[in-house]
């Protein structure tokens, strides 16, 4: 039981990441967004200005 309930949550958390992008193409644009503002908050941390 405990696990047919995490499986569902799984499954709707992707579903609904997945609609918020539309596409594939639209789910590559958004993590490649993701990956330049983690790029830039490292190099803010790895400077010294934290915010």
């Amino acid at each position: 039981m405990r696990n047919h309930l995490f499986r569902s949550a799984i499954l709707l958390a992707l579903a609904l990441t997945l609609n918020g992008c539309n596409t594939v193409g639209g789910l590559g644009e958004d993590l490649q967004i993701l990956g330049e503002k983690m790029e830039q908050k490292a190099d803010q941390v790895y400077s010294g200005d934290r915010y």
